[in-house]
């Protein structure tokens, strides 16, 4: 009988070792969401910034040069890009873009539900639709925590887009002699004027788009809009969203490119003091960017 108890109680440290190392079911159905998050935010970034593609790139090479934009001349590029170097040239740089998106849509989709669940937590709204402040907040957060964690492959897909494949073959070759000539500081050129612009425009994207979610839950009862609907949502807060912070990204482009295209671009106020006075407000963008975001979203 002593035997026994004596060898139930070394078998009990080990019993609750093994039960302490198993994760409690309630953690586990937490990292479900995060992972579809992951999962579902890299996948449709990909998609979409895959579809707008010939777009994306047109509207970099417009930002980066002083050529006034017009619909005319911006159709006028991609057919001159595609009679030149064929169909697939379009699509230059898509694959840096493929490499920076999934993470960066992953990371921000995620961390936006994660940053929803501890506001609201913290402002007594769990499981409810937060206020105007703490969603705007939230977005913000998302969109910040994305850009600081994939910044240097927005630095390289800039670069592709606007050189020929002479200059850089690959994403290794952009990253390589980027730092070798230019030093490894210049992958975070830009850097400050990224994190501005990204405040607002995922502020208000996530704002715009969760607003018009709960108002029409609201308004038809229904808990998830259809995707049609969803569509819909998604492109009015792009809209607005990127409108509300594009003059921030265009000083990004010229800064993120200026190793490539000769200029001095430096600072944020030397790069808008240079773009006023030579080129004025910059203005010339709005109709094109308003139509790639309608896009993208």
């Amino acid at each position: 009988m002593a035997h026994r108890m004596h060898d139930q109680q070394n078998r009990l440290p080990v019993a609750q070792a093994t039960v302490l190392d198993l994760p409690p079911p309630s953690q586990a159905k937490d990292l479900r969401p995060a992972l579809q998050s992951l999962v579902c935010g890299a996948f449709a970034g990909a998609v979409a910034k895959t579809v707008i593609a010939p777009l994306d790139r047109t509207k970099i090479i417009f930002q980066v040069s002083s050529n006034r934009f017009s619909a005319k001349e911006a159709f006028r590029l991609i057919y001159c890009t595609y009679m030149k170097d064929g169909l697939l040239s379009l699509w230059r740089g898509n694959s840096a873009t493929m490499v920076r998106v999934m993470p960066y849509a992953a990371i921000q989709f995620c961390s936006h539900e994660r940053y929803k669940k501890r506001l609201g937590s913290y402002y007594g709204y769990q499981g409810k639709a937060l206020p105007p402040f703490p969603r705007f907040l939230a977005g913000s957060l998302a969109g910040t925590t994305a850009a600081m964690l994939t910044y240097p492959l927005d630095m390289v897909r800039a670069r592709m887009a606007v050189t020929a494949r002479e200059m850089y073959s690959n994403i290794v070759h952009v990253f390589v002699r980027i730092s070798r000539d230019e030093g490894v500081k210049t992958l975070y050129r830009g850097f400050t004027p990224t994190i501005l612009g990204v405040i607002p425009y995922a502020g208000i994207t996530f704002f715009t788009y969760e607003t018009l979610k709960k108002l029409h839950t609201e308004k038809t009862k229904r808990p998830q809009p259809y995707p049609h609907e969803r569509l819909a949502f998604g492109a009015c807060a792009g809209l607005i969203g990127q409108s509300a912070s594009y003059p921030l990204d265009v000083v990004r482009r010229r800064m993120q490119t200026a190793g490539v295209t000769g200029s001095s671009y430096r600072t944020i106020l030397g790069t808008m003091r240079e773009i006023v006075t030579g080129e004025g407000v910059i203005l010339n963008l709005c109709l094109f960017i308003n139509m790639y975001v309608f896009l993208q979203e």
